[in-house]
């Protein structure tokens, strides 16, 4: 269902029938909440009694296309962005009574959920192939560097799933993570957005299947 913000930012929420056994913050990629992302919260819900709301990335733009997103993610701020996914921990501590939440992201929200990773709202943080660095097209003044976040005193633990082939996570950038003490999974054969979206044409079934199973491990443990 849907819900909203202190921010004003509307949420999808998922809570399941039985006494969630954790939380779970879902930042969706660049194209935001819409029934890829609200079917994928209440799978979450039902198969692993979790708790899951994801914020709306770009609230009161959700028609905007992709390629005017890609060139307004320079005017983004990061307090509002990290600042809905810290909401949206305390609508699940509020509405569903649970504690222990994870931050979960694709694409650019894997980026900010790096980014939230010395928030403290959250003990475990997953990034499915978010940008380690910001990239040049999306540096604006409200950024600052992900990997300043994951190497912060008392960060969340970190697992990275990245693709071997990914433009958007060099091999630089993995090596960098991976020194910054967080757990990268490398695909080598993979593409940007191979997980998620199985209408893609970078989606690939095996290597997908492998990196949720290690996201839910890593969430689980």
């Amino acid at each position: 269902m849907r819900i909203e913000l202190p921010s004003g930012t509307p949420g999808e929420l998922a809570v399941p029938d039985v006494a969630p056994r954790r939380g779970l913050v879902l930042a969706p990629d660049i194209m935001g909440l819409r029934p890829l992302f609200d079917e994928m919260c209440a799978r979450l819900a039902a198969e692993h009694a979790w708790a899951v709301c994801a914020p709306e990335p770009f609230p009161g733009r959700v028609e905007t296309p992709v390629e005017e997103r890609l060139e307004l993610v320079r005017t983004l701020n990061d307090d509002q962005q990290v600042g809905d996914l810290v909401a949206a921990a305390g609508a699940l501590r509020d509405r569903a009574e649970v504690m222990s939440i994870g931050v979960l992201g694709f694409c650019m929200g894997g980026m900010y959920a790096l980014k939230s990773a010395d928030s403290g709202a959250f003990d475990k943080v997953v990034s499915f192939y978010g940008m380690i660095r910001v990239p040049e097209r999306f540096r604006g003044p409200g950024h600052r560097e992900p990997l300043d976040a994951v190497r912060a005193p008392g960060a969340a633990p970190v697992l990275a799933l990245v693709g071997g082939i990914d433009a958007f996570t060099p091999t630089d950038d993995i090596d960098a993570l991976e020194a910054a003490g967080a757990t990268v999974v490398r695909y080598p054969e993979a593409d940007h957005g191979f997980v998620h979206d199985a209408s893609r044409p970078t989606h690939r079934a095996d290597d997908a299947a492998d990196a949720w199973r290690r996201a839910v491990e890593f969430l689980a443990s």
